[in-house]
């Protein structure tokens, strides 16, 4: 495997995401090594289900993101409705309220720009399912910085915009199937 070591994971999907998540997540094991921050598109008043519905489904531990908690491996944090995901430098966790981005809060394009200033050429960007261009800029953002950007192919997307509109920003990007991104995924840690 050539390329920098990849020291943490970051997640982007909107419409289609529980579907998505549900082939590349539980794929993995119990020990994962590596943080993976996801950002699914929620609405804002509602008590998101996807922590209950992915610890249910996985080995690994799933979690809603807190504000100021330090990056672990071997976890799942997602972005809680209604909150911005950042990484913080120091590779905590924060939480803002500012405002939306792409009409959306949660934003991907505001945790991978966050995660890239952190992990720089250390960060994993995958961009799956979805029906608007939020996380194009970010996934961008990762490949410049040295990072690795994988897209789920939109031709097997529930939404292919997002996953397109990642491609049309960041063609260096791999476009892969969900069965291929879970398997990079536990390939990349076996090569450290």
């Amino acid at each position: 495997m050539n390329g920098p070591r990849i020291e943490a994971v970051v997640i982007g999907a909107s419409a289609g995401a529980v579907d998505a998540l549900s082939v590349i997540l539980p794929a993995l094991p119990r020990d994962y090594p590596l943080p993976l921050m996801v950002v699914v598109h929620l609405p804002a008043d509602k008590k998101s289900i996807m922590v209950d519905l992915f610890r249910a489904k996985c080995r690994l531990d799933v979690r809603e993101a807190d504000d100021k908690e330090p990056i672990r491996g071997a976890t799942a944090y997602f972005a809680p409705p209604d909150y911005h995901l950042l990484v913080e430098p120091d590779r905590r966790l924060s939480l803002s309220s500012e405002e939306p981005v792409h009409y959306c809060r949660p934003s991907i394009d505001v945790l991978f720009e966050t995660a890239v200033d952190a992990y720089g050429a250390g960060l994993l960007g995958i961009i799956l399912t979805g029906a608007n261009d939020d996380g194009a800029r970010g996934l961008r953002a990762v490949h410049a910085a040295g990072g690795t950007a994988l897209v789920q192919r939109p031709d097997l997307a529930y939404a292919s915009i997002m996953p397109q509109a990642a491609l049309d920003a960041c063609p260096e990007a791999r476009s892969v199937s969900l069965e291929e991104i879970a398997t990079y995924l536990q390939e990349v840690t076996n090569h450290e």
